[in-house]
């Protein structure tokens, strides 16, 4: 992939249930200030500082970097997820770049398409701001995987827009197992498949 390309796909807007819509809603609405999810510090700081390394050469400032990653392991936790897959799926859609624009017109680290701010936000709610970005992407990659009954591999292709289709799939798998593989250590998280 081009340092410039994204990857956002043709995800198109459904309709949701209202119990749906306001559940979604109530999830982009918690403003609760991010904090890393651990049993102890120690095991905060040992992933911090492994992320961090990582992430050094996309994200040079270090207190850029631990906002970013203390961001995505807050927002991934939160919505049940893997905080590593999160950082394959930022890999693989924007490159961890900020201000992306998909031809489609997704923005951000998780290239968000705008019409989601309609469906389940504010007007106020800017898609390029850090947390708005991973609170959205992670609350909706949730609603996928809540729709596929857990099937994760649908749940991507749901996210991209690219239902049915594995490149989009492996590519996050693959980004998850190569480069953001890390021991378990917070509460109900998946490792990424292998491949026996």
């Amino acid at each position: 992939m081009m340092a410039n390309q994204v990857r956002a796909g043709a995800q198109l807007e459904e309709q949701l249930s209202a119990s749906v819509q306001a559940s979604l809603q109530r999830a982009v609405a918690d403003n609760a200030a991010p904090r890393l999810v651990f049993e102890n510090q120690a095991d905060a700081q040992a992933w911090i500082t492994d992320m961090s390394k990582r992430l050094e050469k996309r994200m040079p400032d270090p207190e850029v970097r631990r906002q970013f990653l203390t961001s995505v392991h807050y927002e991934a936790t939160r919505a049940g997820l893997d905080p590593q897959l999160v950082m394959g799926l930022i890999q693989v859609e924007s490159g961890f770049r900020k201000y992306a624009v998909s031809s489609v017109g997704a923005r951000g680290f998780m290239q968000v398409m705008p019409f989601w701010v309609r469906s389940i936000g504010t007007s106020e709610h800017n898609l390029f701001h850090l947390r708005t970005n991973l609170r959205y992407g992670c609350t909706i990659l949730r609603h996928y995987l809540d729709i596929e009954k857990g099937n994760l591999f649908r749940a991507l292709g749901r996210y991209n827009g690219s239902l049915g289709k594995p490149e989009y799939p492996n590519m996050v798998l693959g980004a998850w197992k190569r480069f953001w593989n890390y021991p378990v250590t917070t509460a109900s998280v998946a490792s990424p498949p292998s491949n026996s």
